[in-house]
């Protein structure tokens, strides 16, 4: 009997002809500069890396953000209903809040250390023709504040997730108050939940063309010449990454919880690919909730809460960033940060990953915001603005990876993990084909609208 290829092999199969595709489109355009073959690179440019790859990834991403809101919403309210206990809520959310903050400070103290140790960017030129202006991150008062939604609609067509967090645990909260009444709600809630689940498998199932696409006209844009030129600033970067995926994180699993390593490693592999390709932890909500739940066997309670929460406050990726390019920066512009700088390079990290949305590019804006407190020029982010994009997305399937950890070790420790499907290599597995529609099913459901139509 043939085996049907299962969704993760597509994908890495996407993955790999993406960056091939991508790599030999950009080094193509080195031949293409005179003549007639000007015009074949200008038609490749505008109308297959611009156009179609560029379509094609863009509607994928704008696919799962849709999914982002109405997935948090409802999913939080069942988990919310799912536990019955305020109290125990409340030790979750301090249990996945110290984790998140403990992991991040980790992050940023490990680049730094590495970083100086190594003495990247030293006798480097500090010349550049790159410009970068930094922007203001929001202050910790004005973030604290607006965890409450003055409109409840406005903050989930903005996608503020601590608002919309905050606004779906209080409805949680409000039905468990009303008691069996609601009983018929929570079913309905539950429902809904189910769906959104379902069609995060229809998104799902395109997978392998838009990674192909968003990967494509990525390498495409940026080639190898960049990466070459800052070849020591990006070998540290993404060797202190791995370090901390692959060292940090799995300590603190098995730590905190006796959980197999290489088990989760295994089965955290869609939801890391998913975020290398959008480069978003937000966009990567649906998967990474999807990924921890049915694969790892975190109950829903416990998941639908610290996910969309650790996508907002969780940036170990990006707190190593800020960690390797400011010893970086410093070392190319010689100026002596010291103990103290350091320090306050760490604690502004840990502070602004709580304000700072899980987007594309969010790690320069807190770049530029912990360069301004240390007295860094901002103009050095220039010399590493061209190979940023490339990194963020090892620095998302970083974030997303810390996310799926702190679930299951706050899972284990709240006796909501599953064991048996956390072990069970094939439990959750995307192998199904989610847009099978059963027959009997179909027509008893049209029936049924017929029946209400009728009436």
């Amino acid at each position: 009997m043939r085996r049907i290829m299962n969704l993760t092999t597509k994908v890495l199969i996407g993955m790999v002809l993406g960056l091939i595709v991508g790599l030999g489109i950009n080094w193509t355009d080195i031949f293409l500069m005179n003549g007639s073959l000007m015009m074949a690179d200008s038609f490749i440019n505008e109308y297959i890396v611009n156009g179609l790859f560029h379509v094609v990834g863009k509607m994928f991403v704008n696919a799962l953000k849709m999914l982002v809101v109405p997935l948090v919403f409802f999913s939080l309210i069942c988990g919310v209903c799912g536990i019955g206990d305020i109290k125990l809520l409340g030790r979750i959310g301090t249990k996945s809040f110290a984790l998140y903050m403990l992991t991040t400070a980790i992050a940023i103290a490990t680049a730094i250390i590495i970083s100086a140790s190594i003495g990247i960017g030293e006798g480097m030129n500090a010349v550049t023709e790159s410009t970068f202006t930094g922007k203001d991150a929001p202050a910790l008062s004005e973030v604290l504040i607006k965890i409450i939604p003055t409109n409840p609609i406005q903050a989930m067509a903005e996608s503020e997730m601590l608002s919309i967090i905050f606004f779906s645990i209080l409805v949680g909260i409000s039905i468990l108050l009303v008691g069996k009444k609601a009983k018929g709600l929570v079913s309905n809630v539950e429902i809904l939940n189910e769906v959104m689940m379902k069609m995060v498998g229809l998104v799902m199932s395109l997978a392998p063309y838009a990674v192909f696409c968003l990967l494509a006209k990525a390498m495409a844009n940026l080639g190898v010449d960049l990466l070459i030129e800052l070849i020591g600033y990006v070998l540290v970067l993404i060797g202190v990454l791995l370090f901390h995926l692959f060292v940090t994180l799995q300590t603190v699993l098995f730590v905190f919880s006796r959980l197999n390593p290489l088990v989760f490693l295994k089965k955290i592999r869609n939801a890391q690919i998913f975020a290398f390709s959008t480069s978003s932890s937000n966009a990567t909500i649906p998967v990474t909730l999807r990924t921890v739940t049915e694969r790892m066997g975190v109950n829903n309670s416990v998941a639908s809460f610290t996910v969309p929460f650790g996508a907002t406050i969780n940036m170990d990726g990006t707190a190593i960033m800020q960690g390797v390019a400011t010893v970086f920066i410093a070392n190319v512009y010689n100026v002596d940060l010291g103990i103290a700088g350091y320090l306050t390079v760490i604690l502004m990290s840990v502070l602004a990953s709580i304000g700072t949305a899980g987007v594309p590019g969010v790690g320069l804006i807190m770049l530029s915001m912990v360069f301004a407190q240390v007295g860094l020029p901002m103009e050095g982010i220039g010399l590493i603005l061209g190979v940023d994009r490339l990194l963020d997305m090892v620095r998302t399937a970083v974030n997303v990876s810390g996310d799926a950890v702190v679930s299951s070790v706050v899972a284990k420790s709240e006796g909501k993990l599953d064991t048996s499907i956390f072990d069970d290599p094939d439990a959750g597995a995307f192998d199904v084909d989610e847009t099978h529609i059963d027959e009997a099913t179909e027509k008893e459901l049209a029936e049924t609208v017929s029946a209400a139509q009728d009436r």
